[in-house]
């Protein structure tokens, strides 16, 4: 066996963002492009040699070929030990939990999230701290700077690479421990979670769907939901990941999770319904013809919070990003603990969770999780949500009246534009920021505007300042509209535009949410030019 050097150049496109970096599958599968990024990564951390390396990915096209790559250059580049999963898999939150449970110096995760793969699909490529949370701005923006001046990368020539059973084997002297990539993560989880209680509930006729969308959750939830807690043969559907993910789009929400929809809207529908995404870190969940927004669920998990065996001691504190809905914000004053407004990505709740300020935490984009890993968790909501099911023994349509009732309603919803010219998305945004100073007084109908500003985020653990976070507009009375590009597709730009009103007369909190933000919908094309802008009449996407 021995190792190589090999002389490349750098690419100009290889910019990680908050996510990693993530392209299409094609351009990952140039030469040399996936090893630039990932010595490019090795050249901006210090200290790791003979240390461990944790290493997987959901599944999608490509992820194979990538992990024997990564192995064969974390040997010539000098780590002890790689732990893998076995057939190079791991869920997000699963890779997180076992960095912190081996303690080991980093890993890398190979998703695209919740993007569509296959041959003609996404590809992506994370670090991850030895924290288990992704990479801080100061690596990621070393990696991009290796990048961009990288002339060569070190790889091992081993050709005899085995990840199809659980084993050990050495390569380049280097020890690769391959693991079954559910029993770490099935651990974690049962000791936060009554699992004789929920296990009862199931054996008390309680009817479950969970939907994987063919996609890396599936044999964690097979193992933890059929298996382990006994809920009935075939609660889990989709569950087997394909490269292709079944060539659905593994996104959990009312458009791509449509089966499971169609399901939980039907006479026959089962009691919770669920989703989980790509690479397992989001959640949709549904009670029988109910679905509960993002927002609203982190809201009642922090309200119920106390019923799990995980969380009975209490919260120190919750966090939500900006353009989540300020429903946990009321729950956190009434329990007498901080709620942190951070921007969207959850290294900035990693950094909350490290310092102890905060146990819960969630995005609007179906993302929540708490300071058990360092990522969102999509199979860890569901089992929270299962646990209080089992506790309260009520419907979820009535459990979420009842905190309404409590607590007052904060209607909802977030019209996403997806693919639209980036030219125009970027042009949008441009022209709002330049009204921001004069927008406060403007009446748009019968609102007025109370604040307009682009959101700013001074850490209170580290002092790093975030500045471009997103468009806030606040009208008097609470309502708000929020606009933000997002950073997670390949193609062209995402708008997503949020709305939200506050209701705490008990009276109005049946009415459909659409119907409740309508004139915010008029009022965000007036305020944006999304029309114009887009050249889209109706959003692609509405949660």
């Amino acid at each position: 066996m021995t190792q190589q050097t090999i002389q490349t150049q750098a690419f100009p496109d290889q910019l990680p963002g908050t996510s990693g970096l993530r392209k299409k599958i094609r351009v990952f599968q140039q030469p040399h492009y996936l090893e630039n990024f990932v010595q490019s990564i090795f050249d901006s951390l210090y200290g790791f040699e003979r240390e461990t390396l944790v290493l997987g990915g959901d599944g999608r096209y490509g992820n194979l070929e990538a992990i024997a790559v990564i192995l064969r250059m974390a040997a010539a580049n000098g780590f002890g030990r790689v732990l893998v999963g076995r057939d190079g898999l791991l869920s997000t939150p699963a890779a997180s939990c076992v960095i912190r449970k081996y303690q080991a110096f980093g890993g890398i995760i190979l998703s695209a999230s919740h993007n569509p793969g296959g041959p003609d699909g996404d590809f992506g490529i994370k670090y991850n701290t030895g924290n288990g949370g992704p990479a801080p701005e100061k690596i990621t923006d070393a990696i991009f700077e290796h990048s961009r001046q990288i002339r060569e990368y070190h790889i091992s020539d081993e050709a005899d690479i085995a990840l199809h059973q659980v084993h050990e084997f050495t390569l380049d002297g280097m020890l690769v421990s391959v693991i079954d990539p559910v029993d770490d993560y099935a651990e974690l989880m049962a000791s936060l979670f009554d699992f004789d209680a929920i296990a009862a509930m199931f054996r008390g006729g309680f009817r479950l769907r969970f939907d994987a969308m063919h996609a890396i959750t599936g044999p964690y939830a097979t193992e933890i939901l059929e298996r382990r807690l006994g809920a009935s043969a075939g609660t889990v559907i989709n569950g087997i990941p394909l490269t292709d993910f079944g060539g659905g789009h593994p996104d959990p929400n009312l458009v791509y999770a449509k089966q499971l929809v169609e399901e939980m809207f039907s006479d026959t529908a089962p009691d919770f319904g669920a989703a989980s995404d790509g690479d397992g870190d989001r959640n949709m969940v549904l009670g029988a013809n109910f679905f509960v927004t993002p927002s609203d669920s982190l809201a009642l998990l922090t309200a119920n919070a106390t019923l799990v065996p995980g969380y009975a001691a209490g919260l120190t504190g919750v966090a939500r990003s900006m353009p989540t809905s300020m429903a946990t914000d009321r729950v956190a004053e009434a329990l007498g603990i901080d709620c942190f407004e951070t921007p969207t990505g959850w290294k900035f709740f990693g950094n909350l969770m490290d310092a102890g300020k905060v146990t819960l935490c969630g995005e609007e984009s179906f993302g929540t999780g708490s300071s058990h890993v360092r990522e969102k968790d999509g199979l860890w909501a569901v089992l929270f949500w299962l646990n209080i099911f089992a506790v309260r023994q009520q419907p979820m349509a009535d459990m979420v009246r009842e905190h309404w009732a409590c607590y007052g309603r904060n209607f909802y919803s977030r019209h996403d534009y997806e693919g639209v010219g980036k030219a125009g998305a970027e042009a949008l945004m441009t022209e709002l920021r330049a009204r921001l100073a004069t927008l406060p007084g403007e009446s748009f109908g019968n609102l007025c505007v109370a604040y307009a500003d682009d959101f700013s985020y001074t850490d209170p653990v580290d002092g790093s300042v975030s500045t471009g976070q997103g468009i806030r507009i606040g009208f008097e009375g609470g309502d708000r509209i929020v606009f933000r590009l997002s950073g997670t597709g390949t193609e062209g730009a995402t708008l997503r535009v949020y709305l939200e009103r506050f209701e705490v007369d008990v009276q109005h909190h049946e009415q459909d949410a659409q119907a409740a933000l309508a004139d915010l919908v008029v009022i965000a094309d007036e305020l944006a030019g999304i029309r114009c802008h887009t050249g889209r009449d109706v959003p692609t996407v509405i949660t």
